[in-house]
Parts: C-alpha cells; structure tokens; sequence
C-alpha cells in the first residue's frame, strides 16, 4: 500500500492518499479544495491515478475538492449514501466495501459528530474523520450531531478494533499525525479510561463552543460535493482560494 498524510493548515485539516502498488489506482479521504493541486500532484508524482475522493462527513469548516478533482482527474465522488447527495458516484453503506485494486476500504458508520458520519478501515489503519480525534473527539451540537450517539459509535465501533491500529483524524490542531485505538481508549480525556456515558454527555454538554465560522458557506458548499461559494467574506477567502503554500504533514 502507498500512503500519505496530506494537511491543510487553514482548517487544520488532514487528507489521506491510499494507493495500490499493483493498479496505481488511488483514492483521497477528505481533499480540501483549496489544496487540490497540492494533492494532484502528489498522487501524480507517484506515478497513480486518482479512482476516487471519499469523504468521512458533510464537513462544516473546510469545503471538499472532490467536484474539482473528478473534473481535473477523471476521479468518481464516493459519499454517504444516506445524503443522497445528487453530485454523488458511489453512495457508501457499512460493511460494503470501496475497493481499488488491491485496496479494500471498509466503511464503519460512526454517527454522533453528524448523522451520517462514517469512518474507514483499511488494513491496520482507521481513518476517523471528526468522530475520534488525537485525544478528543467531534463536537456534537449540529448537523444532527448527538453525544450518546458518538459515545455508542466510538465505543461500539472503534474502541473494539485491535489496540494497534492505527487511528488518522481528520483534524489534529497541536501538530500531531496519528495515535492508535489503545491509546485513545486508555487516556482520551473525554472518552478514555473507562469514561462512561453520563460523563461524557456531561463534558460535551458543558463545552459551550463557539458557531463555526464557515458552516453556513461549507454545508451547501459540501452538498454540492465542493461547490465554493460565489460571494465570502474577505475574511473567509483563504477558505476556497488556492493556496500557495500548504505544508505537508
């Protein structure tokens, strides 16, 4: 298997490039838009070609590049199938499979951070999206979002998987890469160490976070599988505009 672990420093976001030695077909898990270049041209440089762009959620702080890159590669758009999002390829279910040649990517439905919320096993590596993070977790009061309902999905879903797998967020906002599914269930400050529902309900409850600064131009801009937004804020421009530096994690 070919990795990378691609980050966009705006919305502190990662994208992950999964390929297969044997086709050099690839896919992208969470491509943000104003890096798509960027990450075109790490899949090329690799000598892959792009199969598809998989999305973990309905993001409500960065906008997808997966409508640019079927445009620019050819790529086809895998999301949950539950959005019935029209500009969708591939609608993803639990359990069945995305397989690029030798690459089998197997969805688990993780809902609680948003209703359709999925995460993605490949190998020894669980790709988390905003459920499970780096000693941390989504929040849960919007789109659908609620706390006992990621609780169940962390536990029920992650938390089982073999210690050592290895867990990639979709976000990481202190520079780290990865962690594994023993540690987050040993010291995750919100859902480690034999946490249990009420306590966690608990510590969600009080977080009292602020409203996202970009989700009312992201939901619908993500609805469209990446559709940026005619008129932003100044302020907000970094958001779709490309960039022209993006460090790599």
């Amino acid at each position: 298997m070919i990795f990378r672990q691609l980050f966009e420093p705006v919305s502190s976001a990662y994208t992950y490039l999964v390929g297969c030695e044997e086709t050099k077909q690839a896919l992208l898990i969470d491509p943000v838009v104003s890096v798509w270049e960027r990450d075109l041209a790490v899949v090329r440089s690799l000598g892959l070609r792009l199969a598809y762009t998989v999305d973990t959620h309905i993001h409500a702080d960065h906008i997808t590049a997966a409508q640019r890159l079927k445009k620019e590669a050819g790529s086809r758009i895998a999301n949950a199938a539950m959005d019935g999002l029209s500009c969708t390829d591939v609608g993803i279910e639990e359990n069945c499979p995305l397989e690029v040649g030798e690459i089998r990517l197997m969805p688990l439905y993780t809902p609680g951070h948003t209703a359709s919320h999925f995460s993605y096993l490949v190998d020894d590596r669980v790709f988390t999206g905003d459920a499970l993070l780096i000693d941390g977790c989504g929040r849960t009061d919007f789109q659908g979002g609620d706390a006992a309902t990621l609780y169940r999905s962390i536990h029920e879903k992650l938390f089982t998987l073999p210690e050592d797998h290895l867990v990639y967020p979709a976000h990481d906002y202190q520079g780290r890469h990865v962690s594994t599914i023993g540690q987050e269930r040993a010291r995750n400050p919100r859902l480690g160490g034999q946490k249990s529902l009420e306590e966690f309900t608990g510590i969600m409850r009080e977080l009292k976070l602020a409203y996202p600064k970009f989700i009312d131009y992201a939901l619908p801009g993500n609805e469209g599988c990446g559709v940026c937004p005619p008129y932003l804020p100044d302020m907000l421009q970094d958001y779709c505009d490309r960039m022209n530096q993006s460090p790599q994690g």
